[in-house]
């Protein structure tokens, strides 16, 4: 149990898990990874037979990877300690534990929130939201993401390279679990309004953020590759669409103000498709992240000279056009143009430099990092 200041609900918690340990005839013992309490929880936590561990450095996953590091079990339950959830009942997840899972999450909304227990916006908004996009984002079977309540082998979760030091450290779990293609189930648990007279130390949209972010950040094909590849697709069928003069749509007309829009899509969408590229480089050398065939195939045939080559060719595109357009300026003697006629050409000519130049760049980067991590691709074949 993590606990920061829970003197009003620690022994309580603390009965009703030994209460369960007694009764299943488990041989166990109930660790508090204590974060800093000032209220004297750790004394309580102590009369009452609990061990408990100092962690120093704040924060909800802080106060979990320390109590995972320092557990002795083969399986651990974690929980919050301000009794809303009854550790007297927990059978279903020793169960599905000894039935081979690696990691059993609760869901509260099969098992049932009671009222009060949860704020209107975290039950409606923000935990099926988030938990939604988890879903989406990685295939995970996980429908509560969010919920505080869980087991897990011990020796499994070591292996995640876990790294959230705030609450975002719920969904960590769960995505790297999922990502490692660990055995997953859920069990219906009951929330019920905490014990404690003080406020919670969940800050709804601060947190929401947190676990938003990480989300995105774990998944760098939804939040780089999928908008950079919709982005220069869009960009080149309206440059497509608009070199043989304007587009009449209704009443509406685009042109090349359109048309310089159309580039820019290109251009952040190229940029967008390489990040994610590069995230998933570094994901998987340095975070330890699962390799993909897909990133593996990529790194093999797509090598530095072959990038050079492709931006070479955008640019010399590029360069053709902005020539042609330099030489019918010089054909007007230099004076004032119809911008309507000479940008039509000239965006085009500079979005294929721009994105030459881009190409190449971002070549030579992607080299510099295989060369860091001494990336040989020819090992991860099979």
């Amino acid at each position: 149990m993590p606990a920061l200041n829970e003197a009003e609900t620690l022994a309580v918690c603390i009965n009703k898990a030994q209460q369960f340990l007694t009764r299943e005839n488990i041989l166990g013992e109930i660790l508090i990874a204590d974060n800093g309490s000032c209220d004297g929880s750790q004394a309580i936590a102590e009369s009452h037979g609990a061990r408990v561990i100092e962690v120093p450095m704040r924060g909800y996953g802080a106060a979990l990877m320390a109590g995972i590091q320092a557990s002795l079990g083969q399986f651990v339950i974690m929980g919050d300690a301000d009794d809303s959830y009854d550790f007297n009942n927990l059978s279903f997840f020793m169960k599905k534990l000894r039935d081979g899972n690696d990691l059993v999450v609760g869901n509260r909304f099969q098992g049932g929130i009671k009222q009060g227990a949860m704020p209107w916006l975290n039950k409606y908004v923000g935990n099926p939201i988030l938990s939604f996009l988890g879903k989406m984002f990685f295939k995970s079977p996980v429908s509560d993401f969010h919920c505080g309540l869980r087991g897990f082998k011990r020796e499994a979760m070591q292996k995640l390279n876990l790294q959230a030091k705030g609450m975002e450290f719920a969904s960590e779990m769960i995505i790297k679990a999922t990502l490692q293609q660990l055995k997953i189930t859920e069990v219906p648990t009951v929330l019920s309004p905490d014990g404690r007279t003080r406020r919670p130390h969940l800050r709804p949209w601060r947190d929401g953020w947190r676990h938003l972010r990480l989300l995105l950040l774990l998944s760098p094909r939804w939040l780089f590759l999928y908008p950079g590849i919709a982005l220069i697709f869009s960009g080149m069928i309206l440059i497509l669409l608009l070199l043989q003069g304007p587009l009449k749509l209704g009443k509406c007309y685009f042109d090349i103000h359109t048309m310089l829009f159309a580039g820019m899509f290109i251009i952040v969408g190229l940029q967008a498709v390489y990040f994610s590229v590069f995230s998933k480089v570094i994901g998987i050398f340095q975070m330890k992240l699962p390799q993909r065939k897909s990133i593996i195939h990529f790194l093999k045939h797509f090598t530095l000279e072959k990038g050079l080559l492709v931006g070479l060719t955008l640019i010399l595109f590029g360069g053709f056009g902005s020539v042609y357009t330099f030489l019918f300026w010089k054909s007007h003697e230099f004076g004032i143009l119809i911008p309507s006629e000479v940008m039509r050409i000239l965006i085009p000519s500079v979005t294929c430099l721009i994105a030459g130049m881009q190409v190449a760049f971002a070549s030579f980067f992607m080299n510099i990092l295989t060369l860091h991590y001494s990336i040989h691709v020819d090992q991860y074949e099979n």
